[in-house]
C-alpha cells in the first residue's frame, strides 16, 4: 500500500479515537469538541502535505515493478560497430507486438566512363549512372507474440529489378517466380522454442537474408556502398528453412535447407544445404563461417557446387573521449568450386575444365568525433574460371536465365577482377547516414560499361540471348565512379 494511503488511514483512526475519548469525558462541551475537531483537521492537512512532498514513493507498489528481461544472445556487448550489422541501438517505432522498420536508400552515381545509356554493370547495389535513383524503399518489420515470430520487408526501387534478374531458377516451370517475389526482400514466419537452454531455438520458413560475403543486403548496415566481388557475387537471400540455435550467449549455430544459391526456385531436384557459425567471444571480435553445398546449374544435376565463406572483424581501437574514437577492420576469404557435369574442382582434365572461385576483401574503418564521421578504405580481388559466380552484364536486357553471346559464362572462360574504394560517412544520428564514396574496379577481360553503353539503338532488341545484327556493346576493362547516397533506417 502506498505511503500516502497509510498516512491518511492512520490519521482517520487517530481522529476517531480522539472523538470517542471527547464524547466520554465529563469535561467535554460543544466548544471543546469543536476545538478538537479543528485541531485534528489541521493535523490531517499537514500530514497530507508531507506525504505529497515525498511523492508518495517511499513504498513502491508491486504493480509497477517490471518483470526481468529475457536473456538474449550477444547482449553482453555493443556490436553496432560491425560491418554488415545495423548501427541503430533501438527502434523509435517499437510496439508490444510489432516493431516497424523503414529503409530508404537513394543514390546518385557519377561514372567516369559516361555510358550513353546510363547503365552500370557488375554491381548488385546500384544499376544506373548520372541519375538520381531509389535503390530501395523498404517497408516492413517484425511481428512477435507468444513465441510466434514473423518478418517482412519490401524492396521497391532498383532492387526489385536487379535482384530477380540474377536468378535463373524461375526459367524452370511456370508462374513467374521472379515476378511473384520481385518486391519482397524478406518474408518469413517462425517459432521460438524454449528448449536446449535459456536462449532457445528459432525455426523460420520463407525468404531470409544470407550473409555469405559479410556485407548486408541493406547498404545502411555496411561500411561501404559498393562491396568487393566476394560479397557482391555471393547470395543476398535464401528461400527455404533455417534453424538457429545458441549454444551460448556468444555463439550462434545456424542450419539451412533451401531451394538453392540465391534462388526463388530449385535449379534441379536437389535442395541446397548449409550452415553458419557465428562466434563473438568478446565485444571487439567476431568470427564467422558460412558453408554451402548444392546443385545450382540449371539442367545439370550432376554438377555440385561447394562454397566456404570466412570472415573476421576486429575492433582494435575504442577511445570514446578521443577525436579518433574507434577503429576496426574486416577480413574475408572465400573459396569454392564446382565438380562433375563437365567441370572439375581446382584442376583441369580432358573434357572437364577447372571451375572454382577464390577471393578476398579487406576493409578498415575509423570513426571520428564521437562517431559523427567515419572513413573506410578497402578492396579485394577474385578469380573465377568458368564465371559461374560473375554477375552477367545486362547487355540488350540479358538476365541470368537468358545469358548473352557478348559475355559468355561457359566452362573454361576466365575471369579475374579487383577493386578498391574510399568511403566517407556523415553519421547524422543512429538512423541517417550521408555517404560519399569513390570506387575503382577492374577486370582482365572487357566487362564494365564503356561510353557506348550496352543497349542497342532504340532500346532492347529481340531475344536478349541472341546477337543483334550490326551492333555490339561497348565493354571495357575498368571503371571509376563516385557514389553519393542518403541511407535511412528506422
Amino acid at each position: 500500500m502506498p505511503a500516502s494511503r497509510v498516512a491518511v488511514l492512520l490519521s482517520f483512526v487517530f481522529a476517531a479515537a480522539v472523538c470517542a475519548r471527547a464524547q466520554s469525558s465529563p469535561e467535554s462541551s460543544d466548544a471543546a469538541l469543536r476545538r478538537q475537531v479543528q485541531d485534528l483537521q489541521k493535523r490531517l492537512e499537514q500530514l497530507e502535505k508531507e506525504v505529497g512532498a515525498a511523492g508518495g514513493a517511499a513504498v513502491p507498489s508491486t504493480a509497477t515493478v517490471a518483470a526481468p528481461a529475457v536473456a538474449q544472445p550477444f547482449d553482453f556487448a555493443d556490436f553496432t560497430w560491425l560491418n554488415g550489422n545495423s548501427r541503430t541501438h533501438d527502434s523509435p517505432l517499437d510496439t508490444k507486438y510489432f516493431t516497424p522498420e523503414i529503409r530508404v536508400d537513394a543514390n546518385y552515381v557519377y561514372d567516369f566512363n559516361h555510358p550513353k545509356d546510363h547503365t552500370l554493370d557488375g554491381s548488385c547495389e546500384t544499376g544506373r549512372t548520372n541519375e538520381l535513383q531509389i535503390q530501395q524503399l523498404g517497408l516492413g518489420g517484425d511481428f512477435h507474440y507468444d513465441n510466434v515470430r514473423a518478418r517482412f520487408m519490401t524492396q521497391f526501387g532498383e532492387y526489385s529489378q536487379m535482384t530477380p534478374r540474377n536468378d535463373a531458377s524461375p526459367s524452370r516451370g511456370q508462374w513467374n517466380l521472379n515476378n511473384a517475389y520481385q518486391y519482397i526482400s524478406e518474408a518469413y514466419g517462425g517459432y521460438h522454442f524454449d528448449v536446449l537452454n535459456q536462449y532457445g531455438v528459432n525455426v523460420d520458413a520463407g525468404i531470409f537474408m544470407s550473409y555469405i560475403g559479410l556485407f548486408s543486403y541493406y547498404n545502411a548496415d555496411n561500411w561501404a556502398y559498393q562491396p568487393s566481388y566476394v560479397s557482391a557475387n555471393t547470395p543476398w537471400f535464401f528461400n527455404g528453412v533455417r534453424i538457429q540455435t545458441f549454444p551460448t550467449d556468444r555463439w550462434k549455430s545456424e542450419f539451412w535447407l533451401i531451394n538453392g544459391w540465391q534462388s526463388y526456385g530449385m535449379f534441379n531436384e536437389q535442395p541446397g544445404v548449409g550452415t553458419e557459425q557465428l562466434w563473438r567471444p568478446t565485444g571487439w571480435l567476431e568470427l564467422i563461417s558460412n558453408d554451402y553445398m548444392g546443385a545450382d546449374t540449371p539442367g545439370n544435376p550432376a554438377r555440385q557446387r561447394y562454397h566456404s565463406d570466412n570472415s573476421a572483424e576486429v575492433k582494435y581501437l575504442d577511445r570514446p573521449k578521443s577525436f579518433i574514437d574507434k577503429a576496426a577492420f574486416s577480413l574475408t576469404f572465400d573459396a569454392g568450386c564446382e565438380n562433375g557435369g563437365g567441370v572439375k574442382c581446382f584442376s583441369s582434365a580432358p573434357g572437364a575444365p577447372q571451375q572454382d572461385f577464390l577471393g578476398f576483401m579487406f576493409y578498415d574503418r575509423t570513426w571520428f568525433a564521437r562517431d559523427k564521421y567515419a572513413l573506410t578504405l578497402g578492396g579485394g580481388a577474385i578469380t573465377n574460371p568458368g564465371r559461374y559466380l560473375v554477375l552477367l552484364p545486362p547487355v540488350n536486357g540479358a538476365t541470368a536465365a537468358s545469358g548473352t553471346p557478348y559475355f559468355t559464362e561457359n566452362p573454361g572462360d576466365q575471369f579475374k577482377a579487383w577493386d578498391m574504394s574510399a568511403t566517407f560517412d556523415i553519421l547524422q544520428n543512429d538512423y541517417l547516414t550521408w555517404r560519399l564514396e569513390f570506387d575503382h574496379r577492374a577486370a582482365d577481360v572487357p566487362y564494365f560499361a564503356g561510353p557506348g553503353g550496352m543497349t542497342p539503338p532504340g532500346g532492347n532488341n529481340g531475344n536478349p540471348g541472341a546477337v543483334v545484327a550490326g551492333w555490339a556493346p561497348d565493354l571495357v576493362k575498368a571503371e571509376n565512379r563516385i557514389n553519393v547516397a542518403m541511407l535511412i533506417k528506422l
